[in-house]
């Protein structure tokens, strides 16, 4: 196994530090820190959290920036601590922050330069400390064994007069995640060191990560997907992570030329953008072995356009609850089955229930998977699965294939119709940037399909010419029988289409 055996994850950091302290861990705009580095930041970012802040066992604190060191750092610490993280997604607005601070309560929250005012803000409404990111790197009150002054590569923290002995046991809450509520009101998923302990274990193994690999981390560290896809699972493995502030993607093939990872993850949005930028024919992308991609279904032509460079693309599925690393599709089968998610990731459970016409809802059960959402709703059944509510097939050779939400499904004349099938092929015509299929009333049909479509900057792509492009190649029953032209698809914060909202939008436009 990739990553070594520990209980906690401060203690897998120290096993690293131990005996490879000089091997680089994490590099971020010029800077690169070794393990021994990390893992004595960690610790003083502790020991500021415990002896001058008053953070303790059970307490809250916030994150609210950009991608940055002292995010992977203050989860370590917090870690060490027995504490809890929240990191906040940026990209909501003030009022979804506080419905998520007064549900959870933090009594800090830490943030980059960039974000300090939106921090203060929050601050002052709901009486928590701000701190700049940079307070967790200031140890000049901090005494330890009466040494400010300690020397940057020794470990002597983990021996603080001040502090606890690190007991924490591995069962307790240490990251808090919203997720995504596309149906209904986002909860906080709960999640455990052992939760992410086991999925480091999972994700590290499935994807063959081993110390020698380079890991470009490029998508947002406040949702699991870029957190505990890649970036936990390689610092557990000991491997070395380039962090990006945000994703670009004249920065991201810079770094592809640069730094020379051998993965990376991406998701459709980046997949588009890398693909249309004027660089993607030549740049050299010879040092990765494989990209991983975060979703449900992926779009066909994107997928084809990555393979044509010879990058075999391994598609990952999960969800919030689930680590997220459940499902996933190996890279010597990525070019064989196109489209599906792969197998169960080794460790993890999954079958399909209620199944009819050969599609079934997918529930998974492991160790990464969480049992509650925030403060002690269950998350699991009583048998310890886990109900995505995501639709799936199930090939002769054991793969899934996601086909869609349950609650997304389409039904007309008594025909199932599976909105993601229509978006992948509209997408695949470059006069649309995205598009989204969700269903309308009908008197006779019970529901008929309607399409939003975003058109490409300068496109002038009409009904007709989409018409013509599904076809030769869609069951005539899944045409859409009304077509919207918008500026944007309603999503939530994590950037997931809210059909619901479209629907009512839709539905009074067409009065």
């Amino acid at each position: 196994m990739a990553v070594p055996h520990a209980f906690t994850l401060p203690s897998l950091l120290d096993v690293h530090a131990s005996k490879r302290a000089s091997a680089p861990a994490l590099s971020f705009e010029g800077r690169t820190w070794t393990y021994g580095e990390l893992a004595t930041r960690a610790e003083r970012a502790a020991a500021v959290l415990w002896t001058r802040w008053g953070v303790r066992t059970g307490d809250r604190v916030a994150w609210l920036g950009a991608n940055h060191p002292v995010q992977l750092v203050l989860l370590f610490a917090l870690a060490r601590i027995g504490a809890i993280m929240l990191p906040l997604n940026f990209r909501l607005a003030a009022a979804e922050w506080d419905s998520v601070l007064a549900e959870c309560g933090p009594r800090h929250i830490v943030h980059d330069d960039a974000w300090e005012e939106a921090a203060r803000a929050l601050s002052a409404r709901h009486g928590i400390a701000a701190h700049a990111c940079g307070e967790l790197e200031d140890t000049r009150e901090v005494s330890i064994h009466g040494d400010p002054g300690l020397d940057p590569g020794s470990l002597a923290f983990a021996s603080h007069p001040g502090m606890p002995p690190p007991t924490d046991p591995p069962e307790h809450p240490l990251l808090l995640v919203q997720t995504s509520g596309t149906t209904q009101r986002p909860r906080i998923a709960v999640h455990t060191q052992a939760n992410l302990m086991a999925n480091m274990r999972i994700a590290a193994e499935a994807q063959g990560i081993t110390p020698n690999d380079r890991i470009a981390t490029v998508l947002p560290l406040f949702h699991v997907g870029g957190l505990c896809i890649q970036t936990l699972p390689a610092l557990g493995a000991g491997a070395h992570v380039i962090l990006h502030a945000r994703f670009d993607a004249g920065a991201c093939l810079d770094s592809f030329e640069r730094h020379r990872p051998t993965l990376t993850l991406q998701v459709p949005a980046t997949m588009k953008a890398l693909v249309e930028h004027p660089r993607w024919p030549a740049c050299d992308l010879s040092s990765l072995r494989a990209v991983w991609a975060g979703s449900s279904v992926l779009p066909a032509a994107l997928v084809a356009a990555f393979h044509a460079r010879g990058l075999p693309v391994c598609n990952v599925y999960g969800a919030t609850e689930t680590g997220p690393f459940s499902i996933c599709l190996p890279p010597e089968h990525a070019m064989t089955h196109a489209g599906s998610c792969g197998w169960p990731a080794p460790g993890v459970q999954a079958r399909l229930a209620d199944v009819a016409a050969g599609e079934g809802e997918v529930w998974v059960r492991g160790a990464n998977v969480i049992t509650h959402y925030w403060p002690r709703q269950p998350a699991q059944d009583a048998e310890g699965w886990f109900h995505t509510g995501d639709l799936a097939s199930q090939a002769a050779d054991g793969s899934y294939t996601i086909v869609g939400r349950a609650k997304d499904l389409i039904i007309s004349g008594g025909e199932n119709i599976h909105p993601a099938e229509i978006e992948s092929l509209l997408c695949e015509h470059e006069g649309v940037m995205e598009c989204a299929a969700f269903a309308l009333p009908h008197e006779r049909w019970g529901e008929v399909v309607a399409v939003a479509v975003v058109r490409a900057p300068g496109s002038a792509v009409s009904e007709q010419q989409l018409r013509d492009l599904l076809e030769p190649r869609l069951a005539r029953y899944k045409w859409p029988g009304q077509w919207f032209w918008v500026d944007a698809l309603p999503k939530t914060a994590l950037g997931k289409v809210q059909r619901q909202q479209l629907a009512r939008e839709c539905n009074t436009l067409a009065g």
